[in-house]
């Protein structure tokens, strides 16, 4: 690699860190298990760097290489069981809402175009600043927000409609189940009557 790209390589980890870090603590529970991340994905990078022709897509790069960095240390992990004689107790957190929140959101931000899901996911998923999603996406700040703007706006009509489609639905529902069990009471005293 040329002194050149060395130095635009070390450039874009001192501007980046912050937003990769972030990256890193989502992939990975402990802080220092995310900087260790960073690290070794930043030094599988340092000597692909001048393989990325696109430079502006070094954070997907770099987060591709997180994952997949993840991924290897979870499947070489070391189950550590140790042997007592009374188990602990153990708690179970129900994350079945969060994922039908997930769930939901994905399906909610298909409604959006795909500008419009690009600086939503940016802002506040990535959590990037104004100034850093306008850079990222090559659009002015301005733009960002009123773009983000129409886009949060959207968002909430869509999620308004879907309860008022989902309380409406268990009305039918419910509805529906009464008259059945209704006309199945009725066929019942008929039966007992005859």
């Amino acid at each position: 690699m040329s002194h050149g790209e060395v130095l635009e390589f070390e450039e874009y980890v001192r501007t980046r860190q912050d937003a990769l870090l972030r990256s890193a603590r989502r992939l990975v529970p402990d802080p220092v298990d995310a900087q260790d991340l960073l690290q070794t994905a930043l030094a599988r990078t340092y000597g692909r760097w001048d393989g990325i022709a696109d430079k502006t897509l070094a954070d997907a790069y770099l987060r591709r290489v997180m994952i997949n960095t993840r991924t290897e240390w979870w499947r070489a992990r070391k189950l550590e069981e140790v042997p007592t004689e009374q188990l602990p107790d153990a708690s179970v957190d129900d994350a079945t809402e969060q994922h039908a929140d997930r769930a939901l959101l994905m399906d909610v931000l298909r409604v959006l175009a795909p500008k419009q899901r690009s600086v939503v996911v940016l802002r506040h998923w990535e959590q990037m600043s104004t100034e850093e999603t306008a850079a990222a996406l090559g659009m002015s700040t301005g733009t960002v927000k009123s773009t983000l703007h129409r886009a949060l706006a959207r968002l909430r009509q869509e999620l308004e409609s879907r309860a008022v489609e989902t309380d409406a639905g268990a009305r039918e529902r419910t509805e529906r189940t009464n008259r059945t069990v209704g006309r199945r009471h009725e066929r019942g005293r008929e039966r007992c009557a005859a």
